[in-house]
């Protein structure tokens, strides 16, 4: 902040004079560049403005540093900070239109027809916050396994599908296990089986008969992608129907319910710390050496 002392009237003129300068001197240095379209993180005058709209060049304010910075990779534009330093390779040239549309009851920026961009924007409309709140995240999820996708891509059967098969190997698998050692395999597939049975639960279906059924196609070679239909609560053919996990969630939803077990198992005792309500009296005699 810059303070400053008027003595005498025409001060005051100078001053204005000063501003009005500086700031034509900042839209002369924005102008010799011919942008279309202006985006600052800061605010922008009325004298600004005027300047800029006379060379027909429009300005958008007051922008978040994280939008700036999306903007800045859709356009191929460099973000300046001071406008003596500007020159004609910051400017971005790949949006083909700039336009506003006004979408209820709020105007938004559009900047579209770019030319290989780096970021882009998805605009959510729902009749509620809670509704567009489930909408944002159900997004997440879907940008969030396409992801996975692409970083391991690699796909399983869904449906249960995957669970059902590898539990169906560790069964096989304990069967040529002699003694305990074989209840480890045991509790682990029968753990897995948990995934199918609770998509027969959810869809209504009767879990112990379409479960043992699902066995019985599992038993048999080659049925390794029959899984749980969800809409219908039937053993289905998951490679039919285009259901698909991505190995990458998969592996690591495995170590991770492996890991949680290890770490149960490995707690020898638990430590209460809740106190006693029954205080020892004359009655109940000494608790110990030290009542004496």
């Amino acid at each position: 902040m810059t303070n400053i002392e008027i003595k005498h009237e025409e001060d005051f003129a100078k001053i204005l004079q000063l501003e009005e300068d500086y700031v034509r001197k900042l839209c002369d240095d924005i102008i010799a560049v011919k942008p279309d379209l202006v985006i600052t993180e800061k605010g922008v005058s009325d004298l600004a403005q005027h300047f800029l709209l006379k060379h027909n060049i429009s300005c958008i304010r007051r922008v978040k540093k994280t939008d700036n910075n999306r903007m800045a990779r859709a356009v191929g534009a460099r973000i300046v900070n001071r406008t003596d330093e500007l020159k004609e390779a910051d400017i971005g040239t790949g949006c083909g239109l700039f336009e506003i549309k006004k979408i209820g009851d709020d105007y938004f920026t559009y900047l579209v027809q770019c030319k290989d961009p780096k970021a882009c924007t998805i605009v959510l409309r729902g009749a509620s916050k809670d509704i567009l709140n489930e909408i944002e995240r159900n997004l997440l999820d879907a940008m969030q396994v396409a992801r996975n996708i692409m970083v391991d891509p690699y796909l399983l059967p869904g449906g249960g599908a995957a669970e059902m098969a590898l539990a169906q190997v560790l069964n096989d698998k304990a069967k040529s296990v002699a003694g305990v050692q074989q209840w480890p395999y045991r509790a682990v597939a029968r753990a897995l089986e948990v995934i199918p049975r609770t998509l027969i639960q959810n869809c209504g279906g009767n879990s112990i008969r379409v479960l043992t059924a699902l066995r019985a196609k599992h038993a048999t070679q080659g049925n390794s992608t029959w899984g749980i239909d969800g809409e219908r609560g039937v053993v289905a053919d998951m490679k039919e129907l285009g259901v698909w996990d991505p190995l990458a969630v998969k592996v690591q939803t495995y170590k991770s319910a492996i890991e949680t077990a290890i770490l149960l198992l490995r707690i020898d005792d638990i430590v209460s710390g809740n106190k006693k309500d029954k205080k020892p009296t004359v009655e109940d005699g000494p608790t110990s050496i030290t009542d004496f």
